[in-house]
């Protein structure tokens, strides 16, 4: 065998071998899997520009009351937003700058895409 358990996998990144665990990848395929839903996308946009309460977050998002809370709720479980009181209010904010610029960088895949524009590094 070459080494790795079954449990890892290598890709070659860039000229670099780089092993990447089982866990890891299933990790990553679930929070992209959140990301992939529009509603949920657009709430980590808005939260990625600063802590919104829910009111908020149904404008920015044109959604329902309903659906945002349930969206969020899948959001909160899997740790990729936190919450905070503010008197009656439930304050939310995204959880970390990686997911942030996780964000940023699907939208600017997007505008990409859209635009027809060269890619860059």
């Amino acid at each position: 065998m070459n080494g790795m358990t079954t449990s890892e996998h290598s890709i070659d990144v860039h000229g670099v071998r780089e092993t990447v665990d089982t866990e890891r990848l299933d990790t990553a395929v679930s929070i992209l899997g959140l990301l992939a839903d529009r509603t949920r996308l657009a709430l980590l946009h808005r939260l990625s520009l600063g802590d919104a309460d829910v009111t908020t977050l149904c404008t920015a998002c044109d959604a329902a009351r309903p659906s945002v809370s349930q969206h969020l709720a899948k959001l909160r479980l899997a740790k990729l937003v936190t919450t905070r009181r503010d008197g009656r209010h439930v304050i939310y904010s995204i959880r970390d700058g990686h997911l942030r610029r996780l964000i940023d960088e699907a939208l600017s895949v997007a505008d990409h895409h859209i635009r027809d524009l060269p890619s860059h590094d």
